[in-house]
């Protein structure tokens, strides 16, 4: 069914003026001029095609179109502070669900959200793998993690700077491995993986060498597993946090951004 369209402003207005039975205190509660209150009462007068007040020798008056639909108004605006409360609960929920590329989970996130999960145990995390097209709305996404050359239509912050690295181990094959999203090379691959945290483990695992993100090796190459082949080379494409402006500046996006920017 079709909602027919409120004017909020002129039944806050009346609203005011209706408990202070004075254009001016309502304006001094409104923030707003005594003239304006006026203007809005009229406003409100012509779209409903009825008096609200008329002016007597002892003052301002409510006439009984206006005093009749006073209480479902007044109800009406408690309803509304409540919707909005409820709306505004959800701040202070601690779970965040978030949607990253399968191998950056297993390469780096995860161990940096089990850390974060220990500094308050009301903490909760719902990990999605990433799609090709993000949808905020439809999966009730807090933040997502993409690799790109920024943040595309949405607000976001760089993990830290691109950049990639020949990893393998030394004196192995230099057979190539390709994934999806490596970087050009006229080098044909030997073997095919379908991201880059498949990519080292192939390369861990004496299957070759392969081009990928500094930050998804880090770990891999300080333990040993892998070495790194060659010097890093900065690469326009990076480790994005990104949202909608709306969940964006949630407290529990920025405290999560905050910690993984750290």
């Amino acid at each position: 069914m079709k909602r027919t369209l409120l004017p909020l402003n002129g039944l806050r207005v009346l609203d005011a003026a209706a408990r202070h039975l004075s254009f001016t205190r309502a304006a001094d509660e409104l923030a707003v001029t005594p003239a304006a209150v006026g203007q809005q009462i009229r406003a409100l007068e012509d779209t409903l095609g009825v008096v609200l007040f008329r002016r007597t020798a002892k003052g301002l008056e409510l006439t009984p179109e206006g005093r009749s639909g006073l209480d479902a108004l007044r109800a009406g605006f408690l309803h509304f502070e409540e919707a909005v409360r409820a709306m505004q609960a959800q701040q202070s929920s601690k779970t965040l669900t978030i949607v990253a590329p399968r191998d950056f989970t297993a390469k780096w996130l995860a161990k940096r959200l089990s850390d974060y999960a220990r500094t308050d145990p009301e903490l909760h995390f719902h990990l999605l793998s990433a799609d090709d097209e993000l949808d905020f709305t439809q999966a009730n996404l807090d933040l997502a993690i993409r690799l790109a050359d920024g943040p595309g239509e949405y607000e976001g912050v760089k993990i830290a700077d691109g950049a990639f690295v020949t990893v393998g181990l030394l004196g192995v094959t230099d057979s190539w491995i390709g994934w999806p999203g490596c970087p050009v090379d006229d080098r044909p691959a030997t073997l095919g993986v379908a991201d880059a945290g498949l990519a080292i483990d192939a390369a861990a695992n004496g299957f070759g060498r392969a081009s990928v993100p500094v930050l998804l090796a880090e770990a891999d190459i300080a333990s040993g597993r892998v070495e790194a082949l060659d010097e890093p080379v900065p690469s326009p494409l990076a480790y994005w946090l990104v949202a909608p402006t709306p969940q964006w500046r949630q407290k529990k996006v920025k405290a999560l951004v905050a910690a993984l920017t750290a």
